[in-house]
């Protein structure tokens, strides 16, 4: 079974490349029931093409074959920019060959006559590595983000409408541009698109083209083949799979508009310095803040991409749109600020709430975030939003009117904001809750 070896061994393809159609034959048989995918080619040649065709995650080679070694064509195909992991299988196990496959970068060295479970067992260590070297990049690059995480919270219509349009667009492969002003939760978007679609086990690798020097994006994007033939992938291909995410890709420089471009249409990525293209599986999805369309009239982004990266928009309402999350947003804000600094909680009182709803967020849920955080912290809420709040303990005195309106905002948010709901629970008609909220919003 697949799960013997690991999970990574389920999704991987391989290519093996030996003359003897015995051996062949073996490797097929022995890997082609617990792997994605399993190509076989007769010869460097055929090898090589396949290589231009498809993508590998692991070659088994054979060293001895008629005309060239698998180790010069190993060396010769890190020249044009190979990059899958390799196994080397040999009869014969001398110095000069183990140090030649090292230097040649191969993942692991195998003698012949081997076992079934041998050679799986290869395998699987193969890949544990290789998935521990990319997971451990991304790693380092979402750390050096500023990523967001959870679920979209909220019930507004705004909010419901964006929700049934990203569960629509999840199957399927399109590109998707996030617009939308600055804090209004376009990568958590992106995130939840991702989460939704059959990708979800694979990578989601945001990256902020403004925070990335101009003379160095294209390297981190598309990769390099360094010195000594190393080939250094990038974001797209350690992505493969999965969704790359480019935010403020207004900020993108014209000459990796135009390499994003090829990458958009053809499907196959080129690292810089290398000479052969790596065909791609990878949803891609993009954020803007800026007016893109105004920055195509000024010659500031390429016509011919906006128009490729724009086949579906999905604008994110700002806050002050969307004023009945509030009360959501600040209890989780609350929550988690308590819980990872170690402070006690404020109350969100209902004039506290009223306030917030009242307020324009111009820097949308950031900012309610950062507002959140930082009463945490003085242990106050900012005089603007301050009303019976303070860290939990006996309440002061309230006005009818205020036990009233506590109440049925507290019903509501129980109620996920259904009106109908909440009338129901409180005993009273529809038309009273909507009353009292309008003039609450007033």
């Amino acid at each position: 079974m697949a799960e013997d070896y690991g999970s990574d061994l389920a999704g991987a393809q391989v290519l093996v490349i030996d003359d003897e159609p015995g051996m062949r034959n073996f490797l097929f048989k022995t890997l082609g029931p617990r792997v994605k995918r399993v190509e076989l080619a007769a010869s460097p040649d055929e090898a090589t093409q396949k290589l231009d065709e498809s993508h590998f995650d692991l070659v088994i080679l054979d060293n001895v074959m008629p005309r060239k070694t698998g180790l010069e064509w190993v060396c010769e195909q890190r020249k044009l920019g190979f990059m899958a992991d390799t196994i080397l299988i040999t009869a014969y196990a001398d110095l000069e060959t183990a140090i030649a496959a090292l230097r040649a970068g191969v993942s692991d060295f195998i003698l012949k006559p081997f076992r079934a479970n041998q050679i799986l067992g290869a395998v699987a260590r193969t890949l544990d590595r290789k998935y521990l070297r990319r997971d451990n990049t991304l790693l380092r690059h979402e750390l050096n983000a500023e990523g967001q995480s959870g679920k979209m919270l909220g019930t507004s219509a705004a909010l419901t409408e964006v929700k049934a349009l990203l569960r629509k667009l999840a199957p399927l492969p399109t590109p998707v541009l996030f617009t939308g002003a600055s804090g209004t939760g376009k990568e958590l978007a992106a995130r939840t698109l991702h989460r939704l679609s059959d990708r979800r086990d694979r990578p989601f690798v945001p990256v902020n083209c403004a925070a990335i020097a101009p003379d160095h994006i294209a390297q981190e994007l598309f990769g390099i083949n360094g010195p000594g033939d190393t080939l250094k992938p990038g974001l797209f291909l350690l992505a493969d799979s999965g969704t790359l995410f480019l935010d403020e890709v207004a900020q993108m420089p014209e000459q990796v508009q135009a390499a994003l471009l090829r990458v958009l249409e053809d499907q196959r990525v080129r690292p810089i310095g290398a000479e052969r293209d790596f065909p791609l599986n990878l949803r891609l999805t993009f954020a803007t803040n800026a007016d893109l369309e105004e920055a195509v009239r000024e010659g500031k982004f390429r016509a011919d991409l906006y128009h490729r990266i724009n086949v579906v928009r999905i604008h994110m309402p700002p806050l002050k749109d969307r004023s009945e999350d509030i009360t959501e947003l600040a209890a989780l804000f609350m929550q988690q600020f308590s819980t990872t600094l170690g402070l006690p909680a404020l109350d969100l009182p209902a004039d506290t709430l009223l306030k917030m709803r009242r307020y324009d967020w111009p820097g949308n849920v950031r900012e309610l975030r950062n507002t959140v955080e930082r009463s945490v912290i003085l242990g106050a809420f900012p005089p603007e939003f301050a009303g019976d709040s303070r860290v939990t303990g006996p309440r002061a005195i309230e006005s009818l009117d205020q036990v009233m309106q506590r109440h049925i905002l507290h019903v509501l948010d129980l109620c996920d904001g259904n009106r109908a709901e909440a009338a129901r629970r409180l005993g009273v008609s529809r038309k009273t809750i909507d009353r009292k909220v309008t003039a609450w919003d007033e």
